[in-house]
């Protein structure tokens, strides 16, 4: 009997003493199941990133559409009308289409989304979508020209008077977002569109016509996404690219679940995935910037603390883009 009991207060002291009072580490569930995730990533990317993924939750059998953004939403919205959408999860471009989706409750919100260390704008505050890297907008010129612009004010210069070209918001979605970011600039505004106006800059439909003119020659200077000329340049190409002092704006590529999901559990692991420090180092080795500060970017980019990015609320942004669009149409034509 003495021993019964020695053995048994043995036993009580592991289970009760000190080391059971410290919190043990919670054990993530293991997910499975099926996940469907609608992306707008370029297709390598898009595989890479559900591999990345498929490698960490192996019980979870991934099915993904990979298109642009707006052929996607066209998808959606037609399952929406028939009554059946089928994804779980989308990636798509820009948070101004994610806040569209919230405004008509076609999202649900993840609170307890890993977003510690993230700034703040790269994320809804009610955990309704999640940027998963940046794709900035800023100014991309020929090396042999005569001005090397640091300022988005640089393009009202005569220099490049009649010698800049940029994406329209009409057709591509981070030119509407520039749109919306400039305009809520103090030092720019829509004051900023019309001085562009009466220096002569010309309006393009996307980033790669402009990467083409200002690399030939045809214009010096461009607004343009950062990566275009960045990769471009690492390839010897006669450009290069500036990140303004007053700030780019960016297209963070977000992440967001439907409250039609089947998978919920999958989907917030994804998230979880996308957000976490090997999420965000594989978008940088795929060439994006990364949305969580403290990542190495990809070659040729600075570092992005040192980067400024322009504020704007895509809840705003969304409820102005019809009038954005016909503003900058009356002044540079559809």
């Amino acid at each position: 009997m003495k021993a019964f009991l020695a053995t048994l207060a043995t036993v009580l002291a592991l289970a009760f003493g000190p080391a059971a009072t410290q919190a043990a580490e919670p054990v993530a569930e293991p997910v499975a199941g099926k996940l469907v995730l609608y992306t707008s990533q370029l297709e390598p990317d898009a595989r890479q990133t559900v591999e990345a993924f498929k490698a960490k939750n192996p019980g979870v059998e991934v099915e993904w559409v990979r298109n642009g953004t707006t052929e996607l939403m066209n998808k959606l919205r037609a399952e929406f009308a028939a009554g059946a959408p089928q994804p779980d999860l989308l990636l798509i471009a820009d948070a101004v289409t994610m806040e569209s989706l919230k405004a008509e409750k076609r999202l649900t919100a993840y609170p307890q989304a890993p977003v510690a260390g993230y700034r703040p704008g790269t994320h809804d505050p009610q955990g309704f979508w999640f940027a998963t890297k940046l794709i900035t907008t800023g100014i991309v010129y020929n090396t042999a020209a005569p001005m090397k612009p640091a300022s988005w004010q640089d393009l009202l210069k005569p220099e490049a008077k009649g010698t800049t070209v940029m994406p329209s918001p009409l057709y591509s979605g981070a030119a509407a977002i520039h749109m919306a970011a400039v305009k809520a600039e103090p030092s720019l505004g829509m004051a900023y569109y019309e001085a562009l106006q009466r220096n002569g800059t010309a309006a393009a439909k996307g980033n790669g016509g402009i990467l083409k003119d200002v690399a030939g020659g045809t214009r010096l200077y461009g607004m343009i996404v950062d990566y275009l000329p960045i990769r471009e340049q690492l390839k010897g190409a006669p450009v290069a690219f500036v990140f303004p002092k007053e700030g780019v704006s960016a297209v963070s590529e977000p992440v967001a679940m439907l409250s039609t999901a089947r998978n919920p559990a999958a989907a917030r692991a994804f998230i979880d995935f996308l957000l976490s420090r090997e999420g965000q180092q594989l978008a940088s080795a795929q060439g994006f910037l990364p949305a969580l500060p403290g990542i190495a970017p990809p070659a040729g980019f600075p570092d992005p603390s040192t980067i400024t990015l322009m504020p704007y609320d895509p809840a705003k942004a969304l409820a102005e883009d019809d009038a954005n669009k016909r503003a900058f149409a009356d002044l540079f034509g559809g």
